[in-house]
């Protein structure tokens, strides 16, 4: 693999707020250690947990240990990371996302090109107890994974996994950073801050391009608890409200776009494909992923429609009174 002519200086973000999650951290933090390509710095933002930030310090004294200076919540944790980051690149991992050893090496790549704004990878799934029989890879968004019918080969798309994604720092200092209004706050499963900044970034730079290079890889724990179809259906239903929220903030059609593919072309195939496979006895789980494809489809479609309910609501609370559109999505949802 070519390196590029110049190669940036890189930070690597790493968020955390369970003391839960303590040996997967210790090992996604050995696995950026480890890189072929050796970043700048290594970032830890503990969300709000101050026994955790302690309990770290004595943990990891070669990294640099911060509590996050934002609301709670994973888009402010990132920003307090970006606000401490020096590199002109800075990368996000998750703290149950372990590095493949070129992680860095094959982002760092695409910015030679001056129009490359930023650079993910793909997310493998590593299942705790086994991928459920029911649970088919073009589901792998549920558990933030890449899925069934992403590309195949590097390629320039709408939105990166917030498991593996890597920004120009300049890029998310010109659009202000993550929108503390979206995203995962504690155990409140919603998201889609990632797709939001990324739209905001590329409309803020005509004509620039978000690359999703798939070699560039991470292994993403998913528990067991994840697999269960009372997951599968709750964070189906909230993602449909997250994209419900972007939509309200930068259109539709671009909030959507992805998606349109997605519901159309892929998950039809698979429903099928699924009912096939059960009825010619090749697989006796096809039709539970059927089954469960269609019921996510149904929950998320749910989540979006009462989503864009709560959007129409919030405008007209807006022309009445001064709250702000966002403060009165977080009353509603909340």
């Amino acid at each position: 693999m070519s390196m590029p002519s110049s190669i940036p200086t890189i930070s690597v973000v790493i968020c955390t707020y369970t003391e839960k999650r303590l040996s997967l951290l210790t090992q996604v933090v050995e696995s950026v250690r480890l890189q072929t390509l050796t970043p700048d710095q290594i970032i830890v933002v503990v969300d709000h947990n101050e026994d955790l930030y302690k309990r770290l310090l004595m943990d990891f004294r070669d990294v640099v240990l911060v509590e996050s200076q934002a609301q709670p919540g994973l888009a402010g944790a990132r920003n307090t990371g970006v606000s401490v980051a020096t590199s002109e690149i800075i990368a996000f991992l998750d703290d149950d996302a372990e590095a493949a050893p070129d992680w860095l090496e094959r982002l760092s790549v695409f910015y030679d090109d001056p129009d490359v704004l930023a650079v993910g990878g793909r997310v493998e799934p590593v299942w705790e107890t086994g991928r459920p029989a029911y649970f088919s890879e073009e589901l792998d968004w549920i558990v933030g994974c890449s899925y069934r019918g992403m590309p195949r080969m590097a390629a320039e798309v709408r939105n990166l996994i917030g498991a593996n994604m890597s920004f120009r720092s300049d890029v998310l200092e010109h659009v202000g950073g993550f929108n503390h209004d979206l995203g995962r706050q504690a155990v409140k499963p919603l998201g889609c801050e990632e797709t939001e900044i990324c739209i905001r970034s590329t409309l803020a730079s005509p004509g620039a391009r978000i690359v999703y290079d798939p070699a560039a890889v991470v292994n993403h724990h998913v528990p067991t608890s994840r697999g269960t179809l009372s997951y599968m259906l709750t964070r189906a239903w909230s993602e449909g409200l997250s994209k419900a929220q972007v939509s309200h903030l930068v259109g539709h059609k671009r909030a959507l776009r992805s998606e349109r593919r997605y519901v159309r072309t892929i998950l039809p195939r698979a429903v099928l494909s699924g009912i096939r496979d059960w009825g010619t006895g090749r697989d006796s789980a096809g039709l539970g992923q059927a089954g469960a494809i269609v019921a996510v489809l149904a929950c998320t479609t749910g989540g979006y429609l009462r989503g864009r309910q709560i959007a129409h609501t919030t405008r007209s609370r807006a022309a009445r009174t001064t709250t702000a559109p966002e403060e009165a999505w977080r009353t509603v949802t909340t």
